[in-house]
């Protein structure tokens, strides 16, 4: 869903496209100028070829068909160093990108994503979609081996680094100081492009050097970990997508295992983990035991509250964020869940099979209550979510229709579909 967001107050900058370079750009950020310039001689021809020949008989781009070119990215992709520790996939293995279509509605707008400029990459904005745009980049290489296109998803993995740092050269001087929500949103993008493009050996050590640094980085007070184990809506949802991916792509077991814990708390396992500081409990099924998503067979005043977000759902303008109904229609709970859902299938991926199974499938109850009794569907960059939960649930929540991408990930109606 398309919305403000109070929580990054902010001045933006002007855009800086990798077509335009702007006159004032040698008093901007060194690394942002350099890989504009870059990625403006990259894209003279850009991912295009897989755009100029994208059709019915598939996108092969110049040079062979898409068959072909996906042999090629197994020749053009250098291991990465750290990948011997990783799970084969963080988001999809080289054969289930392989299994999927070249040709339809959604390849179309996977393809023309990836094709479309960006500015340069600022993990301190969080409603910058560069991020999803460089993931479509990497999806598009992994699945049909377009050169160009992993060509500008390293130019980006490089020039990402050090962009989580609020006062950065050439921002405003009223930019608001590093505060977590942005990197939680924009991160894990980022990390699943560079595991599915490989990124080369001198690249890789700097990328996963700087991701080891990002886990307690100061963020405006909080860190990466801290805003995932202390906000119990949309800040630490992300801040725990963006967690586990760090840790699935740096093959930490330990990490990935408390990430999993914190993760199981928020879903209502209060024996796992309940060191959350919630705020107004109006919302909590019970306010003496508050949890991220209210239990099973919850109601209140004979209104079900089955898979409320309350600490998401609190924050409406309605009634001061108290129990009204009916309910709210509040986007905040929509925004945690995209982190949330992430954090899930990147777990699931790292070996916790059961991840969705949690808390009497506490994720799927929320979709539900959202849904049929809040009467309040995904729009807009939520809607990249129906898929995947459609995938995993076996409901049907997704039109068909190709969706948009979200803050943190998307492209699943390419990736994930079950229709």
């Amino acid at each position: 869903m398309v919305r403000p967001h109070h929580d990054v107050a902010r001045q933006k900058m002007r855009p800086l496209s990798i077509f335009q370079v702007p006159q004032d750009a040698p008093a901007r950020c060194r690394r942002f100028r350099e890989v504009a310039f870059a990625l403006a001689a990259l894209h003279t021809a850009g991912c295009g070829g897989v755009l100029a020949h994208s059709g019915a008989g598939g996108a092969g781009g110049a040079g062979g068909t898409a068959e072909q070119k996906a042999g090629q990215a197994s020749e053009a992709q250098p291991p990465a160093s750290g990948a011997s520790q990783r799970h084969a996939g963080l988001w999809l293995t080289r054969a289930e990108l392989h299994a999927l279509p070249t040709k339809g509605p959604a390849w179309d707008r996977l393809v023309a994503a990836a094709a479309k400029p960006f500015e340069p990459p600022d993990l301190q904005n969080g409603d910058q979609e560069t991020n999803v745009l460089v993931l479509a980049r990497a999806l598009v290489f992994a699945r049909t081996g377009d050169s160009r296109c992993r060509d500008e998803v390293l130019a980006a993995c490089r020039a990402v680094i050090g962009t989580e740092d609020g006062r950065q050269p050439g921002r405003p001087d009223n930019w608001s100081a590093a505060r977590a929500l942005a990197p939680a949103r924009e991160l894990p993008a980022y990390v699943l492009a560079a595991e599915l493009v490989g990124l080369p050996e001198d690249l890789e050590r700097e990328f996963t050097t700087w991701l080891r640094t990002l886990l307690d980085r100061s963020l405006d007070g909080l860190t990466l970990r801290t805003c995932h184990e202390q906000r119990p809506n949309n800040w630490g949802t992300h801040a725990g997508a963006a967690r586990v991916a760090i840790a699935a792509y740096l093959g930490d077991r330990a990490e990935l295992e408390r990430t999993a814990t914190v993760f199981r708390g928020w879903l209502g396992d209060r024996d796992a983990y309940h060191d959350f500081r919630f705020r107004g409990l109006d919302w909590q099924a019970t306010p003496r035991h508050p949890v991220g998503v209210n239990p099973k067979g919850a109601t209140r005043d004979g209104h079900s509250i089955d898979g409320v977000l309350p600490d998401d759902q609190r924050r409406s303008e309605v009634a001061g964020g108290g129990f009204v109904w009916p309910p709210p229609k509040e986007g905040y709970v929509w925004e945690a869940l995209q982190g949330a859902l992430l954090q899930a299938t990147l777990l699931q991926r790292a070996g916790f099979t059961d991840v969705f199974e949690w808390q009497d499938r506490a994720l799927l109850r929320a979709y539900r209550w959202l849904n049929d009794v809040c009467q309040f569907p995904a729009e807009g960059d939520d809607t990249w979510q129906l898929p995947l939960v459609d995938r995993v649930y076996g409901t049907h929540f997704w039109d068909g229709k190709p969706t948009r991408a979200g803050k943190n990930a998307g492209w699943t109606c390419w990736t994930h579909a079950s229709k």
